[in-house]
């Protein structure tokens, strides 16, 4: 992804007002699929607790055995699961395919290191500081604001990228009997299948969380512009007259 850069315009008033270029197509492709890919994991995902709504630890668990904690949800045995399962799997490969395409050509185009990776300055405790103040309060980011990410914005977006991703393919995969039957220790060190499905299910709920925020975000900052960039590939900034 190239690095955003400001193409001036037409002047208006005391400001001028050009377009600035902030998202590869890639970049774009690869949201937008893994947005859909991402509803697809939730509806699923929820079709398949229905189906037994209670988590346990360790290798087995199931009706009649004591379980760690249970969901205030009804079951629904013989319901949603098998159409749930099939979705969930037909979702998950599509975003995991369009993720690998992503870190690939990211890696390649320098998109972590330009765009990502935080400065040492924005590391200090002052820049995150101040960075997460402005968040809590909800200040409305400015025009040249939205051709970069905060300190926050890269660190989390990195944690989702590197961490809770892969977290939520290795439990995914540790959940299934065929795949484990070949890579026991993709299930082993995670302790159990019960085990996995429980991480699982909390990094599912991370996963919700950060795109609430992220989309809570997005709204408060411009709804329009910051979608607009993201389907256009760039976004309309206001620059000041000397």
């Amino acid at each position: 992804m190239a690095d955003s850069v400001y193409i001036p315009g037409l002047a208006v008033g005391d400001s001028e007002v050009g377009v600035a270029r902030r998202h590869s197509a890639l970049v774009r492709i690869t949201h937008w699929i893994n947005a859909l890919s991402f509803i697809g994991l939730v509806v699923s995902g929820i079709g398949i607790l229905l189906a037994h709504p209670r988590f346990y630890w360790g290798e087995t668990g199931g009706l009649g055995t004591p379980s760690i904690f249970d969901l205030p949800l009804p079951f629904m045995l013989g319901g949603p699961s098998g159409w749930g399962r099939y979705l969930h799997f037909q979702s998950a490969w599509a975003s995991v395919l369009t993720g690998l395409l992503y870190v690939a050509s990211s890696f390649a185009n320098r998109h972590f290191e330009k765009n990502l990776a935080p400065s040492k300055g924005d590391l200090t405790w002052g820049s995150i500081r101040r960075t997460a103040a402005g968040q809590l309060r909800f200040w409305r980011s400015s025009d040249e604001s939205a051709l970069r990410y905060n300190v926050i914005q890269r660190m989390v977006y990195l944690t989702v990228i590197f961490v809770l991703f892969p977290l939520m393919i290795w439990t995914g995969l540790a959940m299934s009997p065929a795949v484990t039957s070949v890579f026991p220790a993709l299930v082993t060190i995670l302790g159990g299948h019960q085990c996995a499905r429980t991480i699982h299910f909390f990094g599912a709920i991370a996963l919700v969380v950060f795109v609430l925020i992220h989309i809570a975000m997005v709204w408060r900052a411009g709804f329009r512009k910051r979608v607009g960039a993201m389907i256009t590939g760039r976004v309309v900034a206001g620059k000041e007259r000397l």
